[in-house]
């Protein structure tokens, strides 16, 4: 197989998982606990997918971006979504020269490697939208004029599910472009205690300390490792499982508005990366059934007799992967 002069080398193998655990061990040294959410920020990462993480107000959603594009030494950009926040303070816009008697394009921050969407429900539609193109095409268009983003490109939008005053669902034609959404819950009384104790220990601050948090990869590492975990073998009955997952979410009596086929290619390319941080070169049914929850939960609408009986959709899904087949390994 011949790489492209412009693409690095694909990373594979033992390297692929050695240098995958590598930035899990350095975001962990300020990430503490919620290995379940790292994990799946980190195959978000090997997948080349964009994530969005749900979670009420201080968990260290943010604290986790920051500590991950350290750990990259990548381009890093964060936005805070508002009411009034315009699609141009994300793309960028054209800016008159008297000089020149021209326009100058002036980049916004999507202009970056990793992006951090804070709270992204808190911006209307429209600018909510104007992610759509770079999230999906890789390219940002300013008065008419396409501009290609640096891989590699991941969005990590952030999102508090309790404070609904003021916030804007998301559209579900973007929810779709998300591979993933993690979901980020209260850590455990140790991980608290560790917690606490690494923050408030000969400190006034009240965030932590990333210095000790040190370069792992570089871009083109990243990009390599992306091409690396594509190359990850999956079984013609492993696709196929992943595509009876997706199909019977539109079949299912407690799910009103089903996965469609980018479900079933988020299961796969998922799948693949969950089997290099279990320091695999192929992918099986349980990483597919492992990462069906985070890959399918946005992409679903629950019947309305399942939110009256307080149904989540990961309850649903759970019911869901408890009776699709699974092929025998």
């Amino acid at each position: 197989m011949t790489t492209p002069a412009n693409v690095p080398a694909p990373i594979t193998g033992t390297e692929l998982a050695q240098r995958a655990a590598a930035v899990r061990d350095e975001v962990g040294k300020a990430f503490i606990g919620q290995a379940e959410a790292l994990d799946q920020i980190l195959i978000a990462l090997l997948a080349g997918g964009h994530a969005l993480i749900e979670g009420v107000p201080g968990l260290g959603k943010t604290l986790l971006v920051r500590a991950l594009s350290k750990a990259l030494d990548c381009g890093y950009a964060r936005v805070q979504f508002t009411p009034d926040l315009m699609p141009s303070d994300i793309s960028g816009h054209a800016v008159y020269d008297p000089k020149t008697e021209s326009f100058n394009i002036r980049r916004g921050p999507v202009f970056t490697n990793l992006l951090l969407a804070d709270e992204i429900n808190r911006a209307p539609a429209k600018t909510q939208s104007a992610l759509l193109e770079a999230m999906q095409e890789l390219q940002v268009t300013i008065e008419g004029h396409s501009f290609e983003l640096a891989p590699p490109f991941l969005t990590l939008a952030t999102q508090n599910p309790v404070e609904q005053e003021g916030t804007y669902p998301l559209p579900e034609a973007q929810l779709d472009r998300f591979l993933l959404k993690v979901l980020i819950g209260y850590p455990s009384r140790a991980d608290e205690k560790r917690m606490v104790t690494a923050v408030s220990q000969g400190r006034s601050a009240s965030d932590f300390d990333l210095s000790q948090v040190q370069r792992v990869l570089g871009p083109e590492e990243i990009v390599a490792m992306q091409h690396g975990t594509s190359l990850i073998t999956v079984d013609d009955a492993v696709i196929d499982y992943a595509v009876r997952i997706a199909a019977t979410t539109r079949e299912w009596a407690g799910i009103a508005l089903g996965a469609g086929p980018r479900g079933s290619l988020a299961l796969v390319r998922a799948a693949r990366a969950q089997a290099v941080l279990s320091g695999r070169d192929f992918a099986t049914p349980d990483d597919v059934r492992e990462i069906a929850k985070p890959a399918l939960r946005h992409r679903i609408a629950l019947a309305p007799e399942m939110q009256i009986e307080g149904q989540s959709p990961d309850d649903v899904l759970h019911a869901l992967l408890a009776k699709v087949e699974a092929p025998r390994q």
